[in-house]
């Protein structure tokens, strides 16, 4: 089976902005892929506001999150990809859900993969 992780985001994007909260993920930056300005991510991470008024061109698939917005006046583009995103809530009451840690194939390739007897599937926990 494909991912539950896009389909749970999407979800959760709308419930937030239905319950007229601000949405915002969490994404680890140390993937290549991510494409944000220069000096906004801090210890890897970074956090983004997806709300409405606040981006442009939001689209969000199964493999990605990408959008326009605006930084010290600068339009910019912001890609990440599905895998680097650890979490999605609301800003005012943090409500959401946090995502555990992806193999990427680089983990795979180095002899870093999960353990066989895992459960397969994402862990998710509720953010309070």
């Amino acid at each position: 089976m494909t991912s539950s992780k896009p389909y749970l985001v999407r979800a959760l994007y709308q419930w937030i902005l239905d319950n007229d909260t601000t949405p915002y993920i969490l994404v680890d930056t140390g993937s290549d892929q991510v494409l944000i300005p220069p000096g906004i991510a801090n210890d890897g991470k970074v956090v983004l506001n997806l709300a409405p008024q606040a981006i442009q061109n939001l689209e969000m698939t199964n493999e990605h999150i990408s959008f326009s917005a605006r930084f010290n006046g600068v339009a910019e583009t912001i890609y990440c990809p599905i895998n680097s995103l650890m979490a999605i809530y609301a800003r005012e009451n943090g409500e959401g859900m946090m995502f555990p840690a992806e193999e990427t194939e680089a983990d795979a390739e180095s002899g870093q993969a999960a353990d066989k007897d895992k459960p397969k599937g994402p862990t998710l926990k509720v953010i309070k």
